[in-house]
């Protein structure tokens, strides 16, 4: 359950915009990285960051090093989420561009939205939404390895029990095409098909949203019974395309993410044009001793998960969770880094008595196909619905908003 607050989160379009060109730059350094990465490692050899923080990192696959990936896209659907800063711009938190899930709750936020108050949107200038479910398929359909004409596009699920079921199912539905499970794929002579009543019929484009790990039992997790047997031969073959390509997870490590502003001057040339939250890396000697001599100001999270696990909030602990932190991370420091408390910005919520304020991130959407990015108006707000809680995952008893751009008079 992930609760709506039915008061809308307002950004400005003119800040917007520049929000936008500073994901889609984000976006390009970020798959320059992977490029990289598993091509020519120059990046690793000049310093810029390095070796072991890559090939440590639990999303880095070495069976992807060469592997030239269908249509030259990596991070096809990519989740950046945002907070503001202490100045009041937008900053990154955190990257995600593995398996990004919540734009379901973008478009039927909207829709709830719509039907509630149908006077707003007749009156106030409204970013639209909608075009979220076309503009996947339409970037989908960009990377096939045949021609548009022929193409299928699938969505692979874990299936029914996966928490994400829905939103795999309403975007197959809005988008038009296939939902399928690893059961339903097959893969003959490096191809992949799906069964259906008319008889088996070949897919071109797999929007996964299942884990590395499980995608091929033949070359990943043996024990799989959520992947295909084959897939990844099929891949490296060149005869199908995954979304997101495989290995991303390397990249959105968060022992990775304090290089980032270097990655984009490295590879685009360019200024970062959106800043970050200052990083302790645990894995340095200098940075580990002031983390452990300052657990009490700082947050810690572990470098491999999400969802508000794995994460030592210092200024809300208990003395016996700091110090057990600080016996993992002298344990395993590259498991960890740190960073200062970022007081979140706050926006009204609704209890069902009076309005109150709580903290709230906000997690865009951009989509990638051979053709460029796009970056849906808004995203997914998330609201820590808790009392003096930072923590805004739906996991965690986090909640969400509507997120409206619109214009503001100068």
């Amino acid at each position: 359950i992930f609760p709506f607050d039915l008061i809308p989160r307002a950004v400005a379009a003119r800040e917007w915009a520049k929000v936008d060109e500073a994901l889609v730059q984000r976006v390009a350094a970020l798959t320059a990285f992977l490029d990289d990465v598993y091509g020519p490692q120059k990046a690793l050899e000049d310093g810029i960051i390095p070796r072991e923080y890559v090939e440590g990192s639990a999303g880095f696959c070495r069976e992807m090093i060469g592997v030239k990936v269908p249509g030259g896209v990596r991070v096809h659907i990519a989740g950046i989420d945002l907070v503001r800063g202490p100045d009041g711009a937008f900053v990154v938190l955190e990257d995600n561009i593995r398996t990004p899930s919540g734009v379901s709750y973008v478009l039927q936020n909207r829709a709830m939205m719509k039907r509630v108050y149908p006077g707003l949107f007749s009156t106030a200038q409204v970013a639209s939404v909608d075009a979220y479910p076309s503009m996947l398929a339409s970037a989908l359909r960009t990377i096939s390895p045949r021609p548009a004409e022929e193409t299928r596009v699938a969505i692979l699920t874990p299936g029914p029990h996966n928490s994400a079921y829905f939103e795999h199912s309403f975007l197959a539905r809005r988008a038009g095409v296939d939902l399928v499970q690893g059961q339903d794929l097959f893969v003959v002579d490096d191809r992949v098909y799906v069964k259906t009543t008319q008889g088996p019929c070949q897919i071109d484009v797999i929007y996964r949203r299942v884990d590395d790990g499980f995608l091929d039992p033949r070359v990943f997790r043996p024990d799989s019974l959520l992947g295909v047997p084959g897939l990844f031969g099929a891949y490296t073959a060149g005869n199908v395309a995954l979304a997101n390509a495989i290995g991303n997870g390397v990249a959105d490590d968060k022992a990775v993410y304090p290089f980032v502003p270097d990655l984009v001057r490295y590879y685009l040339g360019e200024e970062p044009k959106i800043g970050q939250v200052p990083t302790y890396i645990c894995m340095r000697d200098d940075d580990r001793a002031y983390v452990l001599e300052h657990l009490d100001s700082l947050v810690v999270k572990s470098v491999d998960e999400s969802g508000g696990y794995g994460m030592l909030m210092g200024h809300q602990a208990t003395a016996a969770e700091r110090d057990e932190f600080a016996e993992r991370i002298r344990a395993n420091p590259r498991k960890y880094i740190a960073q200062p408390l970022v007081e979140r910005s706050t926006c009204p919520v609704w209890t069902g008595e009076h309005v109150v304020a709580r903290r709230v991130d906000l997690r865009p959407y951009i989509v990638t196909g051979t053709d460029g990015s796009w970056v849906l108006p808004g995203g997914l707000t998330r609201v820590a619905l808790t009392e003096g809680s930072y923590v805004v995952n739906s996991s965690q008893g986090g909640g969400s908003k509507d997120t409206w751009i619109v214009e503001v008079p100068q």
